[in-house]
């Protein structure tokens, strides 16, 4: 990829979250997933839980997830017993019997989707397999129009301590023009019900770019999620990947892309940075904005980030194990059925060599924008300086980044870019292999 790019935003997945690309896991390599999963474990290594809730009310025309709308009581119910047999499952696998969990993540899809009945439902049935009461976060993704007072009262009594709200925007033609499902009402009051209860920490997504955006408008967001005076403030800038709407509209029809360049996006993620930081707020990575880096902090993200354990459960989920990657099953229908036969849904699978596993913590970290390098060197027995000289050298010449034998720090030239830089820390094979 052209680092100084410029030009529109065209089809593909920019956005970097692993390595090697999800393109290379194969459904062969699950062989190596079942093995580890029947081993000791290093339980040194801190453990978590991904839960995907794969329902929504309206699909995103930005959505590259696997979700389904508008599903009813039936299908839920099956959905959450199938991830009652889950659990069960993986409750007695010896990499997962008697070690604690650490963190635990609801995404989605939208489970803020899930009714107040099932998700205390979920919780009893979950919970006294694999708890995440002794969790130091509970982390839960909400759709503003799902929200009820009573469903917020029973996120609390479920023991979710990190909300993340997706806001996306506060225009409501723009919310309308990309396909979300709530509008800027349903927004304000729905953070009124989280605050009224009370949770350790509140995070708010916005998207620079969306369909529509303007310079006036964008202004006006930040101003109004600066003024939300949430805890954490998350912005992506909109990208597009193969499988959304917006992507097969413009393959089919031939149309140009209608998301904003990416200059336009950087300036704009910059703007927002600027002004979040006169009102207090503090860069934790190249997209999250924190009020206090003390105590707000995204321990889900700080662990994927640095290779440690995640349970995957759910249709399409994305699990870690003692250095392996998988997937389950990404169609529903094939989920449910694989997990009421008794068998563990896993799909697809990969086993990075050290070397990638390097890669892949060093490039992950490097989105926070500051790496230290002592710990690479404890971990892997590398000074990262040597090993990625080249690209360091290249990128600190470009102006993205500085660096020493201690730590490399980013510039906020580079932040605005960071996905663009990863690739080349790649291993030469994988930077043009298709990423997912």
């Amino acid at each position: 990829m052209d680092l100084e790019t410029t030009g529109t935003t065209e089809i593909g997945s920019y956005f970097v979250s692993n390595y090697p690309p999800f393109s290379l896991w194969k459904q062969e390599y699950t062989t190596r997933i079942h093995e580890v999963m029947h081993q000791s474990p290093d339980a040194s290594i801190p453990m978590g839980l991904y839960i995907h809730i794969p329902f929504c009310r309206k699909r995103c025309k930005f959505c590259y997830f696997r979700v389904y709308e508008k599903q009813n009581a039936k299908t839920i119910e099956r959905y959450v017993q199938a991830l009652q047999r889950e659990f069960e499952m993986l409750s007695q696998v010896e990499i997962v019997q008697n070690r604690t969990l650490d963190f635990t993540y609801f995404g989605g899809g939208t489970p803020s989707y899930l009714s107040s009945k099932q998700l205390l439902s979920l919780r009893d049935r979950l919970s006294s397999l694999l708890s995440w009461e002794t969790a130091k976060e509970v982390t839960f993704e909400c759709e503003p129009g799902t929200l009820n007072l009573e469903k917020v009262k029973t996120l609390k009594e479920i023991g979710i301590t990190r909300i993340s709200l997706g806001v996306e925007s506060f225009n409501d033609t723009l919310l309308e023009a990309n396909g979300r499902a709530h509008l800027s009402p349903e927004v304000f009051k729905a953070y009124d019900w989280i605050q009224e209860v009370g949770f350790p920490q509140v995070n708010i997504d916005l998207i620079a770019g969306m369909m529509g955006e303007t310079d006036e408008n964008w202004t006006q967001a930040v101003e109004k999620a600066s003024e939300m005076d949430a805890d954490n403030i998350t912005i992506y800038q909109m990208e597009l990947p193969h499988n959304t709407i917006i992507s097969k509209e413009i393959k089919e029809m031939g149309i140009t892309s209608p998301i904003a360049d990416w200059a336009t996006k950087r300036r704009w993620m910059n703007e927002a940075i600027e002004t979040l930081q006169s009102k207090g707020y503090h860069l934790a990575s190249g997209n999250e904005l924190v009020k206090n880096p003390e105590t707000d902090r995204f321990v889900y993200r700080d662990n994927l980030f640095r290779g440690n354990d995640i349970i995957a459960t759910g249709v399409s989920s994305f699990g870690h194990l003692q250095g392996v990657h998988y997937q389950n099953l990404d169609r529903l229908e094939d989920y449910l059925e694989t997990v009421e036969n008794g068998e563990l849904p896993i799909n697809r699978a990969l086993e990075p060599t050290e070397h990638q596993r390097l890669i892949r913590e060093f490039v992950l970290q490097l989105k926070e924008g500051h790496v230290l390098t002592q710990p690479f060197n404890d971990k892997f027995g590398v000074k990262l300086t040597e090993e990625f000289s080249e690209a360091l050298e290249n990128q600190q010449k470009a102006g993205y980044l500085t660096f020493d034998d201690t730590q490399v720090q980013l510039t906020r030239k580079g932040l605005l870019q960071v996905d663009s830089l990863l690739t080349e820390y790649f291993e030469p094979e994988h930077r043009m292999v298709r990423y997912t």
